[in-house]
């Protein structure tokens, strides 16, 4: 695993929420072609970027360089879970650092939902706040993809005894101490339901925020939306 350190953010927003103690980990996989802007986008509020290249084929790891990220390489794609253990545990090195963010590379999430996020947690004085999809009307999903959600949603209630709206959206904000206390030790999608057991383990406050995960060409064109589905029903059943 070889590492490089970020740019410094000098062009970075003072006013955004937290931008000097929030590090962003987004896991990296072949997004050569929009991880710059999502990169470059980013950094204009929040410098403290790691994105961890899980085995990518292409340049994603050079353009996130040059767009101002730390990087840290796996040598061969171990799954996104793995990717978000690598960034947290980079992030955790940082002494000043008071919360992680989980960020998509492929442009789904959007940094104003983060900023916000993370102007929840200081105010509600929670350890976790989590994205929704569910709280409002601004994601639209496709027909299989809301039926499979809904489905992980009541799975995980059940099985982690925290009560949420969605279970498996990427977009999170932790706490350090949630950072410390949750392990993280499936590599592939089932970290997504790990996450929420490992909040109910722990009994870690958690609370919910409304996102809009923007469902791109880009990310269709890769047939991301049914191969997450398809993944979340796998997570489910064989975990």
């Amino acid at each position: 695993m070889s590492t490089t350190e970020p740019i410094p953010g000098e062009d970075a927003s003072p006013t955004s929420p937290g931008a000097d103690s929030t590090w962003f980990v987004v896991p990296l996989f072949n997004e050569g072609e929009v991880v710059g802007d999502v990169i470059r986008d980013l950094r204009q509020r929040y410098p403290l970027v790691v994105c961890v290249d899980d085995g990518s084929m292409d340049d994603s790891a050079r353009i996130a360089m040059e767009a101002g990220a730390a990087v840290v390489r796996h040598p061969y794609n171990m799954g996104q879970g793995a990717a978000l253990k690598t960034g947290i545990d980079y992030a955790l090195r940082d002494p000043a650092m008071r919360q992680v963010v989980t960020f998509d590379s492929d442009g789904q999430h959007q940094v104003d939902d983060a900023a916000a996020m993370i102007a929840k947690r200081d105010a509600d004085g929670v350890d976790i706040v989590l994205g929704s999809r569910f709280l409002d009307t601004r994601t639209k999903p496709g027909l299989l993809k809301r039926m499979v959600l809904r489905g992980a949603v009541w799975y995980t209630n059940l099985t982690s005894g925290v009560k949420l709206t969605d279970a498996h959206n990427g977009l999170r904000v932790l706490g350090r101490e949630a950072c410390e206390k949750i392990a993280i030790e499936q590599n592939r999608m089932a970290h997504a339901s790990e996450i929420v057991e490992e909040i109910g383990r722990h009994k870690l406050t958690v609370a919910e925020h409304p996102v809009h995960i923007l469902y791109t060409d880009y990310s269709r064109s890769k047939g991301q939306s049914v191969l997450n589905s398809v993944n979340i029903v796998i997570d489910m059943l064989f975990r």
